[in-house]
Protein backbone atom coordinates (compact mmCIF):
# COMPACT_ATOMS: atom_id res chain seq x y z
CA UNK A 1 0.00 0.00 0.00
CA UNK A 2 2.96 2.25 -0.18
CA UNK A 3 2.67 4.44 -3.21
CA UNK A 4 4.10 7.71 -2.95
CA UNK A 5 0.62 9.42 -4.04
CA UNK A 6 -1.28 7.92 -1.45
CA UNK A 7 0.52 9.46 1.95
CA UNK A 8 -2.13 8.97 3.69
CA UNK A 9 -2.05 5.36 3.20
CA UNK A 10 1.40 5.01 3.92
CA UNK A 11 1.07 6.41 7.64
CA UNK A 12 -1.59 4.22 8.63
CA UNK A 13 0.49 1.31 7.25
CA UNK A 14 3.10 2.95 9.29
CA UNK A 15 1.26 3.29 12.64
CA UNK A 16 1.19 -0.57 12.69
CA UNK A 17 4.88 -1.05 13.21
CA UNK A 18 5.26 2.09 15.97
CA UNK A 19 6.89 -0.84 18.24
CA UNK A 20 9.97 -0.45 16.10
CA UNK A 21 10.79 2.47 17.48
CA UNK A 22 12.27 0.36 20.06
CA UNK A 23 15.84 0.82 17.80
CA UNK A 24 16.57 4.64 18.70
CA UNK A 25 16.57 3.62 22.37
CA UNK A 26 17.93 0.29 22.60
CA UNK A 27 21.30 1.31 24.32
CA UNK A 28 18.93 2.35 27.56
CA UNK A 29 16.46 -0.36 27.64
CA UNK A 30 19.20 -3.28 27.03
CA UNK A 31 21.09 -1.46 29.81
CA UNK A 32 18.16 -1.46 32.04
CA UNK A 33 18.01 -5.51 30.93
CA UNK A 34 21.07 -6.35 31.77
CA UNK A 35 21.62 -4.72 35.20
CA UNK A 36 20.01 -7.51 37.21
CA UNK A 37 20.74 -10.82 34.89
CA UNK A 38 18.34 -13.46 35.83
CA UNK A 39 18.81 -17.45 35.55
CA UNK A 40 16.70 -19.51 34.05
CA UNK A 41 15.00 -20.37 37.78
CA UNK A 42 14.56 -16.48 38.40
CA UNK A 43 17.36 -15.93 40.59
CA UNK A 44 19.51 -13.24 40.42
CA UNK A 45 23.12 -13.95 38.63
CA UNK A 46 26.06 -12.12 39.04
CA UNK A 47 25.95 -8.42 38.09
CA UNK A 48 28.39 -7.45 34.69
CA UNK A 49 30.42 -5.42 36.74
CA UNK A 50 31.18 -8.18 39.62
CA UNK A 51 35.11 -9.92 39.11
CA UNK A 52 33.50 -13.49 39.81
CA UNK A 53 35.52 -16.37 39.45
CA UNK A 54 36.92 -18.38 36.33
CA UNK A 55 35.54 -21.98 35.59
CA UNK A 56 38.92 -22.41 34.25
CA UNK A 57 42.58 -21.33 34.67
CA UNK A 58 43.63 -18.70 31.47
CA UNK A 59 39.51 -18.78 30.58
CA UNK A 60 37.96 -15.15 29.98
CA UNK A 61 36.26 -14.05 33.18
CA UNK A 62 32.48 -14.70 32.63
CA UNK A 63 31.23 -11.54 33.48
CA UNK A 64 33.61 -9.80 31.41
CA UNK A 65 32.25 -11.77 28.41
CA UNK A 66 28.25 -11.21 29.12
CA UNK A 67 29.34 -7.28 29.40
CA UNK A 68 31.32 -8.22 25.70
CA UNK A 69 28.06 -9.98 24.77
CA UNK A 70 25.57 -7.22 25.26
CA UNK A 71 27.86 -4.59 24.06
CA UNK A 72 28.45 -6.60 20.71
CA UNK A 73 24.61 -7.00 20.45
CA UNK A 74 23.97 -2.98 21.29
CA UNK A 75 26.57 -2.06 18.55
CA UNK A 76 24.72 -4.15 16.00
CA UNK A 77 21.58 -2.91 16.82
CA UNK A 78 22.70 0.39 16.69
CA UNK A 79 24.68 -0.14 13.19
CA UNK A 80 21.31 -1.78 11.53
CA UNK A 81 19.36 1.19 12.62
CA UNK A 82 21.27 3.56 11.33
CA UNK A 83 20.19 2.27 8.28
CA UNK A 84 16.64 3.95 9.25
CA UNK A 85 13.50 2.28 6.98
CA UNK A 86 14.04 1.66 3.22
CA UNK A 87 12.25 2.88 0.32
CA UNK A 88 9.03 0.73 -0.58
CA UNK A 89 7.22 2.02 -3.20
CA UNK A 90 4.37 -0.23 -4.71
CA UNK A 91 3.03 0.36 -8.60
CA UNK A 92 -0.43 2.38 -7.79
CA UNK A 93 -2.65 -1.02 -8.80
CA UNK A 94 -3.67 -0.61 -5.07
CA UNK A 95 -5.61 3.01 -6.18
CA UNK A 96 -6.41 2.49 -9.54
CA UNK A 97 -8.86 0.66 -9.71
CA UNK A 98 -12.31 0.77 -7.42
CA UNK A 99 -13.20 -2.89 -7.34
CA UNK A 100 -9.74 -3.61 -6.11
CA UNK A 101 -8.62 -5.68 -9.52
CA UNK A 102 -5.05 -4.74 -9.33
CA UNK A 103 -4.76 -6.26 -6.01
CA UNK A 104 -4.38 -9.32 -3.94
CA UNK A 105 -8.35 -10.66 -2.79
CA UNK A 106 -7.99 -14.13 -2.63
CA UNK A 107 -9.85 -15.78 0.16
CA UNK A 108 -11.58 -12.86 1.00
CA UNK A 109 -15.59 -13.14 -0.65
CA UNK A 110 -16.36 -12.03 -4.44
CA UNK A 111 -19.15 -11.49 -5.79
CA UNK A 112 -20.47 -13.53 -9.17
CA UNK A 113 -17.47 -11.91 -11.22
CA UNK A 114 -14.75 -12.36 -8.72
CA UNK A 115 -15.20 -8.49 -7.83
CA UNK A 116 -14.07 -8.57 -3.59
CA UNK A 117 -16.73 -7.25 -1.59
CA UNK A 118 -16.06 -4.22 -0.30
CA UNK A 119 -16.82 -4.14 3.39
CA UNK A 120 -14.68 -8.06 3.81
CA UNK A 121 -11.42 -6.42 2.31
CA UNK A 122 -12.09 -2.78 3.89
CA UNK A 123 -11.58 -5.92 7.26
CA UNK A 124 -8.57 -6.90 6.12
CA UNK A 125 -6.92 -3.05 5.26
CA UNK A 126 -8.53 -2.55 9.45
CA UNK A 127 -5.95 -5.47 10.46
CA UNK A 128 -2.87 -4.21 8.12
CA UNK A 129 -3.43 -0.72 9.41
CA UNK A 130 -3.40 -1.58 13.26
CA UNK A 131 -1.50 -5.32 13.17
CA UNK A 132 -3.51 -6.15 16.39
CA UNK A 133 -4.11 -9.46 16.15
CA UNK A 134 -7.93 -9.21 17.03
CA UNK A 135 -8.25 -7.59 14.13
CA UNK A 136 -6.97 -10.14 11.98
CA UNK A 137 -9.25 -12.80 13.59
CA UNK A 138 -11.97 -10.32 12.54
CA UNK A 139 -11.27 -10.61 8.89
CA UNK A 140 -14.56 -11.45 6.84
CA UNK A 141 -13.26 -14.53 5.09
CA UNK A 142 -15.45 -16.12 1.40
CA UNK A 143 -14.48 -19.95 2.68
CA UNK A 144 -13.07 -22.40 4.96
CA UNK A 145 -9.43 -20.92 3.53
CA UNK A 146 -7.20 -18.87 5.88
CA UNK A 147 -5.01 -16.26 5.28
CA UNK A 148 -1.73 -17.50 4.92
CA UNK A 149 0.55 -15.75 8.08
CA UNK A 150 0.37 -12.18 7.36
CA UNK A 151 1.53 -11.61 10.60
CA UNK A 152 4.58 -12.96 10.12
CA UNK A 153 5.41 -9.45 8.10
CA UNK A 154 5.29 -8.00 11.54
CA UNK A 155 7.70 -10.49 13.40
CA UNK A 156 10.83 -9.08 14.97
CA UNK A 157 14.65 -10.47 14.55
CA UNK A 158 17.63 -10.25 16.31
CA UNK A 159 19.93 -10.68 13.39
CA UNK A 160 19.92 -8.77 10.07
CA UNK A 161 18.04 -5.67 9.73
CA UNK A 162 14.41 -5.70 10.09
CA UNK A 163 11.86 -6.48 7.94
CA UNK A 164 10.73 -2.70 7.22
CA UNK A 165 14.65 -1.95 6.03
CA UNK A 166 14.82 -4.00 2.92
CA UNK A 167 13.50 -2.88 -0.03
CA UNK A 168 14.39 -0.62 -3.47
CA UNK A 169 16.60 -1.15 -5.15
CA UNK A 170 16.14 -5.44 -4.80
CA UNK A 171 12.45 -5.21 -4.56
CA UNK A 172 11.02 -2.32 -7.21
CA UNK A 173 7.28 -1.98 -7.96
CA UNK A 174 5.91 -5.22 -9.18
CA UNK A 175 4.72 -4.89 -12.98
CA UNK A 176 1.49 -3.29 -13.45
CA UNK A 177 -1.02 -5.44 -13.93
CA UNK A 178 -2.17 -3.41 -17.65
CA UNK A 179 1.13 -3.62 -18.77
CA UNK A 180 2.55 -5.39 -21.40
CA UNK A 181 5.24 -6.94 -19.19
CA UNK A 182 2.29 -8.21 -16.89
CA UNK A 183 0.53 -9.83 -19.93
CA UNK A 184 3.99 -11.10 -21.24
CA UNK A 185 4.51 -12.96 -18.45
CA UNK A 186 0.55 -14.06 -18.46
CA UNK A 187 1.39 -15.68 -21.84
CA UNK A 188 4.75 -17.31 -20.53
CA UNK A 189 2.45 -19.10 -17.71
CA UNK A 190 -0.56 -20.06 -20.67
CA UNK A 191 2.76 -22.16 -22.24
CA UNK A 192 3.85 -23.16 -19.54
CA UNK A 193 0.47 -24.75 -18.20
CA UNK A 194 0.27 -26.36 -21.62
CA UNK A 195 3.70 -27.89 -21.34
CA UNK A 196 3.75 -29.38 -18.08
CA UNK A 197 3.96 -33.15 -18.97
CA UNK A 198 6.38 -32.79 -21.58
CA UNK A 199 9.79 -33.69 -20.02
CA UNK A 200 12.48 -30.77 -20.39
CA UNK A 201 14.98 -33.30 -22.39
CA UNK A 202 11.83 -33.54 -25.43
CA UNK A 203 12.08 -29.89 -25.63
CA UNK A 204 14.20 -29.72 -28.35
CA UNK A 205 12.13 -31.62 -30.41
CA UNK A 206 8.24 -30.72 -29.15
CA UNK A 207 6.41 -28.35 -31.50
CA UNK A 208 4.43 -26.75 -29.38
CA UNK A 209 7.72 -25.88 -27.40
CA UNK A 210 8.81 -24.70 -30.48
CA UNK A 211 5.90 -22.69 -31.06
CA UNK A 212 5.86 -21.55 -26.91
CA UNK A 213 9.55 -20.12 -27.90
CA UNK A 214 8.27 -18.53 -31.28
CA UNK A 215 5.86 -16.34 -29.69
CA UNK A 216 8.02 -15.30 -26.65
CA UNK A 217 10.84 -14.71 -28.91
CA UNK A 218 8.19 -11.92 -30.25
CA UNK A 219 7.18 -10.10 -27.64
CA UNK A 220 9.99 -7.46 -26.80
CA UNK A 221 8.39 -7.54 -22.60
CA UNK A 222 9.78 -10.79 -22.20
CA UNK A 223 12.42 -11.10 -19.36
CA UNK A 224 14.02 -14.18 -20.22
CA UNK A 225 17.03 -15.51 -21.55
CA UNK A 226 17.60 -15.26 -25.12
CA UNK A 227 20.46 -16.18 -27.40
CA UNK A 228 23.02 -14.51 -29.45
CA UNK A 229 20.75 -13.50 -31.68
CA UNK A 230 17.41 -12.47 -29.54
CA UNK A 231 15.35 -15.70 -29.78
CA UNK A 232 14.17 -17.66 -26.98
CA UNK A 233 15.23 -20.81 -27.68
CA UNK A 234 13.44 -24.38 -26.68
CA UNK A 235 16.60 -25.24 -24.73
CA UNK A 236 16.11 -21.71 -22.61
CA UNK A 237 12.05 -21.58 -22.21
CA UNK A 238 11.50 -21.30 -18.28
CA UNK A 239 15.57 -20.70 -17.39
CA UNK A 240 16.67 -17.77 -15.09
CA UNK A 241 19.36 -15.27 -16.80
CA UNK A 242 21.84 -15.51 -13.29
CA UNK A 243 25.20 -16.64 -14.58
CA UNK A 244 25.83 -20.82 -15.33
CA UNK A 245 21.72 -20.98 -15.66
CA UNK A 246 21.43 -21.80 -19.44
CA UNK A 247 24.08 -24.29 -19.45
CA UNK A 248 23.57 -27.91 -19.17
CA UNK A 249 20.38 -29.90 -17.98
CA UNK A 250 17.08 -27.78 -17.22
CA UNK A 251 17.30 -29.55 -13.87
CA UNK A 252 20.09 -28.11 -11.44
CA UNK A 253 22.65 -31.04 -9.90
CA UNK A 254 21.41 -30.45 -6.59
CA UNK A 255 18.25 -32.12 -7.42
CA UNK A 256 19.57 -35.08 -9.61
CA UNK A 257 22.96 -36.04 -7.53
CA UNK A 258 22.56 -38.87 -4.36
CA UNK A 259 23.75 -38.43 -1.35
CA UNK A 260 23.16 -39.17 2.21
CA UNK A 261 21.44 -38.00 5.44
CA UNK A 262 23.97 -39.49 7.97
CA UNK A 263 23.49 -43.07 7.01
CA UNK A 264 20.26 -42.47 5.41
CA UNK A 265 20.56 -42.42 1.37
CA UNK A 266 18.64 -39.56 -0.55
CA UNK A 267 18.05 -40.88 -3.83
CA UNK A 268 16.68 -37.78 -5.48
CA UNK A 269 13.14 -39.35 -6.39
CA UNK A 270 10.07 -38.88 -5.87
CA UNK A 271 6.47 -39.03 -6.08
CA UNK A 272 5.11 -37.17 -8.67
CA UNK A 273 1.58 -36.14 -9.10
CA UNK A 274 -0.50 -37.81 -11.72
CA UNK A 275 -0.44 -36.14 -15.51
CA UNK A 276 -2.96 -34.30 -17.45
CA UNK A 277 -4.88 -33.25 -14.37
CA UNK A 278 -5.45 -29.28 -14.12
CA UNK A 279 -7.07 -27.57 -11.95
CA UNK A 280 -9.59 -24.17 -12.05
CA UNK A 281 -10.62 -24.07 -16.33
CA UNK A 282 -14.42 -23.38 -15.47
CA UNK A 283 -15.52 -20.22 -13.88
CA UNK A 284 -17.28 -21.98 -11.36
CA UNK A 285 -14.51 -23.94 -9.59
CA UNK A 286 -12.05 -20.14 -10.31
CA UNK A 287 -14.68 -18.64 -8.24
CA UNK A 288 -14.57 -20.98 -5.32
CA UNK A 289 -10.87 -20.83 -5.40
CA UNK A 290 -11.03 -17.02 -5.15
CA UNK A 291 -12.98 -17.51 -2.27
CA UNK A 292 -10.96 -20.07 -0.14
CA UNK A 293 -13.69 -22.68 -1.19
CA UNK A 294 -12.79 -25.98 -0.67
CA UNK A 295 -13.64 -27.50 -3.96
CA UNK A 296 -13.52 -31.10 -3.18
CA UNK A 297 -10.80 -31.98 -5.49
CA UNK A 298 -7.18 -33.29 -4.63
CA UNK A 299 -4.05 -33.63 -6.53
CA UNK A 300 -3.70 -37.54 -7.32
CA UNK A 301 -0.37 -39.24 -6.85
CA UNK A 302 1.57 -41.79 -9.21
CA UNK A 303 3.23 -44.68 -7.58
CA UNK A 304 6.40 -44.98 -9.08
CA UNK A 305 9.24 -42.88 -7.68
CA UNK A 306 10.83 -40.82 -10.32
CA UNK A 307 13.86 -38.32 -11.08
CA UNK A 308 12.09 -34.50 -11.56
CA UNK A 309 11.86 -34.83 -15.54
CA UNK A 310 8.95 -32.22 -16.31
CA UNK A 311 6.99 -29.19 -14.88
CA UNK A 312 4.42 -31.24 -12.85
CA UNK A 313 6.71 -33.05 -11.34
CA UNK A 314 8.63 -29.70 -10.23
CA UNK A 315 4.98 -28.39 -8.94
CA UNK A 316 4.81 -31.73 -6.91
CA UNK A 317 8.00 -31.41 -5.17
CA UNK A 318 7.25 -27.60 -4.07
CA UNK A 319 3.62 -28.30 -3.17
CA UNK A 320 5.08 -30.28 -0.16
CA UNK A 321 8.72 -29.52 0.94
CA UNK A 322 9.78 -27.58 3.76
CA UNK A 323 10.92 -24.29 2.04
CA UNK A 324 14.74 -24.81 2.98
CA UNK A 325 14.74 -28.71 2.14
CA UNK A 326 16.08 -28.37 -1.76
CA UNK A 327 19.25 -26.37 -0.05
CA UNK A 328 19.26 -28.82 2.97
CA UNK A 329 19.44 -31.63 0.43
CA UNK A 330 22.39 -29.41 -1.70
CA UNK A 331 24.16 -28.89 1.17
CA UNK A 332 24.56 -32.89 1.75
CA UNK A 333 25.19 -32.80 -1.91
CA UNK A 334 28.47 -30.62 -1.33
CA UNK A 335 29.49 -32.41 2.09
CA UNK A 336 29.35 -35.80 0.47
CA UNK A 337 28.21 -37.50 3.32
CA UNK A 338 30.45 -40.72 4.35
CA UNK A 339 28.35 -43.73 4.52
CA UNK A 340 31.01 -45.68 6.50
CA UNK A 341 30.87 -42.51 9.10
CA UNK A 342 27.51 -41.75 9.45
CA UNK A 343 26.72 -37.96 10.86
CA UNK A 344 30.27 -36.42 9.18
CA UNK A 345 30.84 -34.78 6.57
CA UNK A 346 33.35 -35.68 4.25
CA UNK A 347 33.65 -32.90 2.02
CA UNK A 348 33.97 -35.38 -0.74
CA UNK A 349 35.34 -33.01 -3.44
CA UNK A 350 33.46 -30.20 -3.02
CA UNK A 351 36.40 -27.59 -1.50
CA UNK A 352 35.18 -25.04 1.11
CA UNK A 353 35.23 -21.41 0.25
CA UNK A 354 39.40 -20.31 0.31
CA UNK A 355 37.93 -17.98 3.06
CA UNK A 356 36.97 -20.33 5.71
CA UNK A 357 39.40 -20.30 8.35
CA UNK A 358 40.37 -23.90 9.13
CA UNK A 359 41.59 -24.50 5.35
CA UNK A 360 45.22 -24.76 6.05
CA UNK A 361 44.44 -25.37 9.60
CA UNK A 362 46.91 -28.40 10.69
CA UNK A 363 45.62 -28.18 14.58
CA UNK A 364 41.86 -27.64 14.07
CA UNK A 365 38.95 -28.44 11.88
CA UNK A 366 35.70 -26.15 12.13
CA UNK A 367 32.71 -27.65 13.57
CA UNK A 368 29.94 -25.26 15.74
CA UNK A 369 31.64 -22.45 13.89
CA UNK A 370 32.51 -23.00 9.92
CA UNK A 371 31.79 -26.63 10.16
CA UNK A 372 29.08 -29.58 9.64
CA UNK A 373 26.69 -28.35 12.62
CA UNK A 374 27.03 -24.31 11.70
CA UNK A 375 26.86 -24.82 8.01
CA UNK A 376 23.31 -27.10 8.40
CA UNK A 377 22.03 -25.04 11.21
CA UNK A 378 22.43 -21.54 8.81
CA UNK A 379 21.15 -23.16 5.74
CA UNK A 380 18.05 -23.71 8.08
CA UNK A 381 17.94 -20.70 10.28
CA UNK A 382 18.18 -18.06 7.55
CA UNK A 383 15.05 -19.34 5.42
CA UNK A 384 12.52 -18.07 8.14
CA UNK A 385 14.25 -15.16 8.72
CA UNK A 386 13.88 -14.41 4.42
CA UNK A 387 10.24 -15.54 5.04
CA UNK A 388 9.25 -12.84 7.68
CA UNK A 389 11.13 -10.31 5.40
CA UNK A 390 9.39 -11.40 2.56
CA UNK A 391 6.04 -11.49 3.96
CA UNK A 392 6.33 -7.70 5.29
CA UNK A 393 7.31 -6.61 1.28
CA UNK A 394 3.64 -8.96 0.25
CA UNK A 395 1.34 -7.99 2.72
CA UNK A 396 2.58 -4.68 3.60
CA UNK A 397 4.04 -3.08 0.39
CA UNK A 398 2.72 -4.87 -2.67
CA UNK A 399 0.52 -7.10 -2.10
CA UNK A 400 0.10 -8.16 -5.85
CA UNK A 401 -2.92 -10.17 -7.50
CA UNK A 402 -1.76 -13.93 -7.99
CA UNK A 403 -2.00 -14.47 -11.83
CA UNK A 404 -4.95 -16.60 -11.79
CA UNK A 405 -6.88 -13.68 -10.48
CA UNK A 406 -5.89 -11.79 -13.58
CA UNK A 407 -6.95 -14.79 -15.62
CA UNK A 408 -10.33 -14.19 -14.45
CA UNK A 409 -10.04 -11.02 -15.98
CA UNK A 410 -8.74 -12.46 -19.20
CA UNK A 411 -11.36 -14.44 -19.35
CA UNK A 412 -14.16 -11.54 -18.37
CA UNK A 413 -12.75 -9.62 -21.33
CA UNK A 414 -12.30 -12.28 -23.77
CA UNK A 415 -16.25 -13.04 -23.30
CA UNK A 416 -17.78 -10.09 -23.42
CA UNK A 417 -17.92 -8.71 -19.87
CA UNK A 418 -15.99 -5.85 -19.79
CA UNK A 419 -18.42 -3.85 -17.60
CA UNK A 420 -17.50 -6.57 -14.87
CA UNK A 421 -14.05 -5.33 -14.50
CA UNK A 422 -12.44 -1.64 -13.94
CA UNK A 423 -9.56 -3.37 -15.09
CA UNK A 424 -7.85 -3.57 -18.96
CA UNK A 425 -5.35 -5.20 -20.07
CA UNK A 426 -2.96 -5.53 -23.08
CA UNK A 427 -3.34 -7.23 -25.98
CA UNK A 428 -0.07 -8.71 -25.82
CA UNK A 429 -1.83 -11.41 -23.55
CA UNK A 430 -5.61 -11.24 -25.30
CA UNK A 431 -4.41 -11.81 -28.74
CA UNK A 432 -1.73 -14.58 -27.53
CA UNK A 433 -1.43 -17.99 -29.45
CA UNK A 434 -1.01 -19.25 -26.00
CA UNK A 435 -4.16 -17.77 -25.02
CA UNK A 436 -5.93 -19.33 -27.81
CA UNK A 437 -4.16 -22.85 -27.12
CA UNK A 438 -5.43 -22.72 -23.85
CA UNK A 439 -8.63 -21.66 -24.98
CA UNK A 440 -8.88 -24.72 -27.38
CA UNK A 441 -8.21 -27.23 -24.41
CA UNK A 442 -10.25 -26.47 -21.59
CA UNK A 443 -12.77 -24.84 -23.09
CA UNK A 444 -11.82 -20.91 -21.03
CA UNK A 445 -9.49 -18.56 -20.64
CA UNK A 446 -8.69 -19.30 -17.26
CA UNK A 447 -5.21 -20.50 -16.57
CA UNK A 448 -4.43 -23.98 -15.93
CA UNK A 449 -3.45 -24.30 -12.28
CA UNK A 450 -1.62 -27.77 -10.85
CA UNK A 451 -3.43 -27.46 -7.24
CA UNK A 452 -6.71 -27.84 -6.65
CA UNK A 453 -6.47 -24.85 -4.18
CA UNK A 454 -4.76 -22.46 -7.15
CA UNK A 455 -1.98 -20.22 -4.98
CA UNK A 456 -1.37 -20.24 -1.99
CA UNK A 457 -3.34 -17.44 0.42
CA UNK A 458 -0.96 -14.54 0.80
CA UNK A 459 0.09 -12.08 -2.04
CA UNK A 460 2.11 -12.78 -4.82
CA UNK A 461 4.99 -10.40 -4.84
CA UNK A 462 7.80 -11.31 -4.04
CA UNK A 463 7.62 -14.83 -3.56
CA UNK A 464 8.17 -17.15 -0.35
CA UNK A 465 10.18 -20.14 -2.09
CA UNK A 466 12.42 -17.53 -3.85
CA UNK A 467 13.05 -15.06 -1.19
CA UNK A 468 14.04 -18.65 0.98
CA UNK A 469 16.33 -19.63 -1.82
CA UNK A 470 18.37 -16.55 -2.60
CA UNK A 471 18.70 -16.34 1.02
CA UNK A 472 19.81 -20.45 1.75
CA UNK A 473 22.06 -20.52 -1.67
CA UNK A 474 23.86 -17.18 -0.41
CA UNK A 475 24.70 -19.16 2.41
CA UNK A 476 25.78 -21.99 0.80
CA UNK A 477 28.48 -19.84 -1.48
CA UNK A 478 29.60 -18.28 2.22
CA UNK A 479 30.64 -21.92 2.93
CA UNK A 480 31.46 -23.83 -0.08
CA UNK A 481 33.74 -22.87 -3.18
CA UNK A 482 31.21 -21.43 -6.13
CA UNK A 483 34.24 -22.24 -8.57
CA UNK A 484 34.79 -25.53 -8.02
CA UNK A 485 32.92 -27.50 -11.31
CA UNK A 486 30.50 -30.42 -10.18
CA UNK A 487 31.92 -34.17 -11.40
CA UNK A 488 30.29 -35.96 -13.03
CA UNK A 489 27.35 -34.31 -14.21
CA UNK A 490 23.75 -36.49 -15.15
CA UNK A 491 20.56 -35.81 -16.69
CA UNK A 492 17.53 -37.67 -15.86
CA UNK A 493 15.75 -40.07 -18.67
CA UNK A 494 12.35 -38.60 -20.37
CA UNK A 495 10.52 -41.40 -18.47
CA UNK A 496 12.41 -40.10 -14.94
CA UNK A 497 13.15 -43.85 -13.90
CA UNK A 498 17.08 -43.21 -14.38
CA UNK A 499 19.76 -40.91 -14.88
CA UNK A 500 22.49 -40.74 -17.64
CA UNK A 501 25.75 -39.44 -17.92
CA UNK A 502 25.07 -35.85 -19.05
CA UNK A 503 27.11 -35.30 -21.88
CA UNK A 504 26.71 -32.21 -23.18
CA UNK A 505 29.57 -29.79 -24.53
CA UNK A 506 29.28 -27.47 -21.58
CA UNK A 507 29.24 -30.40 -19.10
CA UNK A 508 32.71 -29.23 -17.66
CA UNK A 509 31.52 -26.35 -17.36
CA UNK A 510 28.49 -26.49 -14.39
CA UNK A 511 29.94 -24.90 -11.31
CA UNK A 512 28.96 -25.04 -8.01
CA UNK A 513 27.37 -21.83 -8.18
CA UNK A 514 25.94 -21.67 -11.39
CA UNK A 515 24.17 -24.94 -10.16
CA UNK A 516 23.16 -23.27 -6.93
CA UNK A 517 21.96 -20.26 -9.44
CA UNK A 518 20.09 -22.74 -11.24
CA UNK A 519 18.47 -24.54 -8.43
CA UNK A 520 16.84 -21.42 -7.22
CA UNK A 521 14.74 -20.59 -10.09
CA UNK A 522 14.49 -24.64 -10.75
CA UNK A 523 12.55 -24.02 -7.48
CA UNK A 524 10.58 -20.87 -7.28
CA UNK A 525 9.79 -21.66 -11.28
CA UNK A 526 8.16 -24.70 -10.54
CA UNK A 527 5.83 -23.33 -7.76
CA UNK A 528 5.71 -20.10 -9.94
CA UNK A 529 5.41 -21.09 -13.76
CA UNK A 530 4.76 -24.15 -14.16
CA UNK A 531 2.39 -24.32 -11.43
CA UNK A 532 0.49 -21.20 -12.90
CA UNK A 533 0.79 -19.55 -9.06
CA UNK A 534 3.51 -17.23 -9.49
CA UNK A 535 4.80 -14.66 -12.12
CA UNK A 536 8.29 -14.62 -13.38
CA UNK A 537 9.05 -11.46 -12.16
CA UNK A 538 7.68 -12.36 -8.36
CA UNK A 539 10.62 -15.27 -8.52
CA UNK A 540 13.17 -12.93 -10.17
CA UNK A 541 12.85 -10.09 -7.16
CA UNK A 542 12.71 -12.49 -4.81
CA UNK A 543 16.08 -14.24 -5.57
CA UNK A 544 17.78 -11.00 -5.29
CA UNK A 545 15.67 -10.03 -1.78
CA UNK A 546 17.03 -13.08 -0.54
CA UNK A 547 20.41 -12.08 -1.00
CA UNK A 548 20.13 -9.38 0.12
CA UNK A 549 18.38 -10.81 3.65
CA UNK A 550 21.27 -13.38 4.21
CA UNK A 551 24.05 -10.84 3.39
CA UNK A 552 23.14 -8.87 6.48
CA UNK A 553 22.17 -11.89 8.33
CA UNK A 554 25.75 -13.23 7.34
CA UNK A 555 27.12 -10.05 8.84
CA UNK A 556 26.14 -9.67 11.95
CA UNK A 557 26.13 -13.46 12.66
CA UNK A 558 30.39 -13.02 11.26
CA UNK A 559 30.92 -10.75 14.75
CA UNK A 560 29.65 -13.95 16.16
CA UNK A 561 32.95 -16.13 15.54
CA UNK A 562 36.32 -15.75 17.32
CA UNK A 563 37.48 -16.91 14.18
CA UNK A 564 39.54 -13.97 12.07
CA UNK A 565 38.04 -14.71 8.50
CA UNK A 566 37.53 -12.88 4.90
CA UNK A 567 34.98 -14.89 3.15
CA UNK A 568 33.84 -13.89 -0.79
CA UNK A 569 31.25 -15.03 -2.31
CA UNK A 570 29.89 -14.46 -5.88
CA UNK A 571 26.49 -12.79 -5.91
CA UNK A 572 23.43 -13.53 -8.48
CA UNK A 573 24.24 -10.82 -10.60
CA UNK A 574 27.95 -11.57 -10.68
CA UNK A 575 29.37 -9.21 -8.65
CA UNK A 576 31.32 -10.00 -5.05
CA UNK A 577 30.26 -9.60 -1.73
CA UNK A 578 32.59 -10.02 0.85
CA UNK A 579 32.19 -11.05 4.77
CA UNK A 580 35.04 -10.49 7.18
CA UNK A 581 35.68 -10.67 10.89
CA UNK A 582 38.83 -8.87 12.25
CA UNK A 583 39.02 -11.40 15.35
CA UNK A 584 39.17 -10.91 18.87
CA UNK A 585 40.47 -7.46 19.76
CA UNK A 586 42.65 -8.57 22.37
Amino acid sequence: MTNRTTNEKLEATRSALKRRAFLTGVGTAAAAAVSTPLRAGGQVDVAPDDEGSAALSGFPNPSARIRQSYEMRVAMARENARMGPAVNVNNGDFERYQDRGGVYTKALPHDAYGRVEPAAFATLMTALSSGRPSDFENITMGGTRTLNGPQGALAFDMEAMDNVQFGQPEVPPAPKVAGHHTATELVEMYWASLLRDVAFSEYGSNAMVAEAAAELSSLRAYRGPRDAKGQVTPSLLFRGNFPGETLGPYQSQFLLQPTFFGSQPIGQQQLAYVPGIDYGTDFASWLDIQNGVDTGQRNEMESQLRFRRNGRDFCSLTHMDVLFQEYFTACMVLAGINPAAPGSFSFGGAPLNPGNPYMHSKTQNGFGSFGPPDIAATVEEVACKALNAVWYQKWYVHMRPRPEAIAGIVHLLKTGQENRTDVRLSEAVLNSKGLAKSYAKYGSYLLSLAFPEGSPAHPAYPTGHGTVAGACITVLKFFWDGDFVVPNPVAPASDGLSLMPYTGTDAGQLTVAGELNKLGHNVTFAHGIHAGIHWRSDSDTSLLFGEAVALSFLRDKARTYNEPFTVRLTKFDGTTATISNPGPTS
